[in-house]
């Protein structure tokens, strides 16, 4: 349908009890837009109100496609010269020597909203981490070691110094280029407290000022910046969440009288989600809904948050727990905490909340968000959750890797057919609703690339003799998936073998690991990487992350990682377990399955109560890439045992040829030698 006009549709918006104007319609359309996958969902309808007839829906729908061009980056050209031109004539009218542009939105998110792209706005760097600086007369753009190259295809390197985010990180930068007396701004609500001290620190040491600026100076350059989010925020049933807010808030209410505190400020949107049982779709691949909340010493919760993403089930679900408060009422809000004892994250929370509290006077208790902690401890209905959705999730994998294994051998697929493969098997599960992540499909020396990103300039196929690893997950109403198969097409050689080989006995360790309660994560790390070191081998990102339920698949606080963590870990905790190898211009390894910590009957004689790991993924792991001379019998045992579990969990439901190909997928290994 095209769209009939703005006269039409008042008068059908008028028929349909519609409670909202042409501009309010269109202002919605904008941040549906802005949206994750709002160019394409149509939940958004459930927004509008009324009782809607098929002609009006049809005319909402057209007026949405008509506006979908209207925030892009293409329509709005790119000219590096002009936009970084722009910005310093901006700064300079603010007596400003400098800005930074963090690659983060006023939440810290991972994922953040087409709004929070500024960076990319900017510089033309369109990855999921890294900065910039801006100064006079020079400028850098920080990235990590997965943007190394693609920050040279895309930043213009006679603008930017190319620096590495974490091992030339910007406030070195800042201490090496800006000068004494000079005032470099940044954006408070864009760096978390823990950031701003440490950029703070930086020009204090070289009697330098950071100073806050408002508004955002991109944000006034910006003129066809996309609008804040409107995605609907739905439920999360008690059946899958398994705990109602009620209890979660009382028990939130009850560790921060432990805390002292009279009440937490969260802008964490996760914990947000967590506490009301809310899940929303403002961001790409995680569910949330963008907002604030500050909860009370008597569990009560202010939310703040744009009213015009809850239907009419989601104000009835809330009008319990919640008490909805448009987001220009926090500073207020804030304001009136002036004789509280508040807890705020420093790790999560901006530092704008904390120069509103000091501001008005409140007792700064800085410290984890009380909500992390209970959220990572999935209760019994979220792990039952969690083994469904992972038993759908493996019976697609299965699927995929059947389809590969025929489609693949010719060399004729490539690395973005292969991830839109799974994805639109994944698709047809009633209760899929994303990716949990972009899909990593590398191919070759892309699979050296630990967080390889998929472009058209770098995608290749699938040739005979390469290894293949893809990385990928999913977002079910009842679970969180990510899970990395690594095969390879054709004939494998024998150093693929002993690499992939060593990096499965690094996983059978973890997976096997038995530890007395109080451990961390970091104790246990070197278990996954011992098999890598007998060799001199190793790999440079963690071992293992935290997943949530529905909620992030990077989820902390716990982790498994060389880095330092002091978080034990507890039952209940969903972690990945994803030890890998990679040479760089030749291939990528890695094994993950996503496993949850679980109590276990101590072994006879114990003096401690011990825990254990419960796996979670069930996939076959690719046979042709193992050599079992490198293995021990125990851990040929498990990895056996394992795929005879595979077998039995998914035979009776799949079609005969996929029985054949999964029997011989998971067909005993055995060692050669006596």
């Amino acid at each position: 349908m095209t769209f009939p006009g703005n006269a039409q549709l008042a008068a059908m918006l008028e028929r349909d009890g519609v409670n909202k104007d042409v501009i309010a319609i269109i202002s919605l359309i904008d941040g549906v837009l802005a949206s994750a996958n709002g160019d394409t969902r149509t939940d958004w309808l459930d927004l509008i109100g009324g009782n809607r007839g098929d002609d009006l829906n049809a005319a909402l729908l057209a007026l949405r496609d008509e506006r979908k061009t209207e925030f892009s980056f293409a329509k709005d050209g790119y000219d590096a010269v002009a936009r970084v031109g722009a910005l310093r004539k901006y700064l300079a009218s603010k007596g400003v020597d400098g800005f930074i542009i963090p690659r983060s939105d006023e939440h810290q998110g991972e994922n953040v909203p087409a709004r929070a792209e500024r960076l990319a706005w900017l510089t033309g760097f369109t990855g999921s981490a890294g900065a910039a600086v801006v100064l006079a007369d020079k400028a850098a753009v920080f990235v990590d070691g997965r943007y190394t190259i693609q920050v040279r295809q895309q930043v213009d390197r006679s603008i930017y110094e190319y620096r590495h985010l974490v091992e030339d990180p910007v406030v070195g930068w800042i201490h090496d280029n800006l000068k004494s007396g000079q005032k470099l701004a940044y954006d408070p609500w864009l760096h978390t407290i823990q950031q701003a001290d440490h950029l703070r620190g930086a020009c204090d040491g070289i009697g330098a000022e950071l100073v806050a600026i408002d508004p955002n100076p991109i944000d006034a350059l910006w003129h066809k910046q996309p609008a804040m989010p409107v995605a609907p925020v739905r439920p999360q049933l008690l059946e899958y969440a398994g705990k109602s807010s009620f209890d979660k808030r009382n028990q939130i209410a009850q560790a921060l009288s432990k805390l002292e505190c009279d009440s937490a400020v969260l802008s964490a949107p996760d914990s947000i989600a967590w506490l009301l049982n809310i899940r929303g779709g403002d961001v790409p691949q995680t569910p949330l809904a963008l907002s604030y909340a500050i909860i009370y010493g008597d569990a009560s919760v202010d939310l703040f948050i744009d009213d015009r993403k809850l239907p009419d089930e989601t104000r009835h679900w809330l009008s319990c727990d919640a008490t909805i408060r448009h987001p220009g009422e926090l500073e207020d809000a804030l304001g009136a905490l002036g004789n509280q004892s508040v807890r705020l994250d420093e790790a999560t929370a901006s530092d704008w909340l904390r120069m509103m509290l000091s501001d008005a006077g409140a007792t700064l208790r800085i410290g984890r968000d009380p909500v992390a902690l209970p959220k990572a401890c999935k209760n019994d209905v979220e792990l039952e959750g969690s083994r469904k959705a992972h038993r759908r999730d493996g019976e697609k994998i299965i699927r995929y890797f059947a389809w590969l294994d025929e489609a693949a051998s010719d060399g004729s697929i490539d690395e973005r057919v292969a991830a839109d493969k799974l994805l639109s098997l994944r698709a047809e599960d009633p209760l899929f609703r994303d990716s949990s992540f972009e899909t990593i499909p590398g191919s070759g020396p892309n699979g050296a690339l630990c967080h390889y990103r998929n472009t058209p300039e770098s995608n290749r196929n699938l040739s005979p003799g390469e290894i293949f690893l893809i990385d990928s997950g999913a977002q079910y109403i009842d679970g969180t998936t990510d899970i990395t198969r690594t095969t390879v097409i054709g004939t494998p050689s024998q150093e693929h073998r002993d690499r992939f080989t060593r990096v499965l006995k690094g996983h059978i360790a973890l997976a096997r690991a038995i530890f007395p309660v109080g451990t961390t994560g970091s104790q246990l790390d070197t278990l996954a990487r011992a098999p890598l070191w007998d060799a001199g081998l190793d790999y440079d990102h963690g071992t293992g992350h935290g997943v949530g339920s529905y909620l992030g698949v990077h989820e902390g606080p716990q982790r498994i990682s060389k880095a330092p963590n002091n978080i034990a870990l507890k039952p209940g905790m969903i972690l990945s377990n994803e030890p890998g190898f990679y040479k760089e211009g030749e291939y990528g390894i890695r094994i993950e399955n996503l496993i949850a910590v679980t109590e276990i009957d101590a072994p006879a004689g114990a003096e401690r109560p011990m825990l254990g790991f419960e796996t979670l993924t069930f996939s076959p792991i690719e046979r042709k890439l193992i050599d079992p001379e490198l293995m021990t019998r125990d851990e040929l045992q498990w990895l056996n045992d394992y795929h005879a579990q595979v077998y039995a969990m998914y035979a009776d439901d799949l079609d005969e040829d996929l029985v054949e190909w999964l029997q011989k997928a998971t067909a005993p290994i055995k060692k050669r030698s006596t």
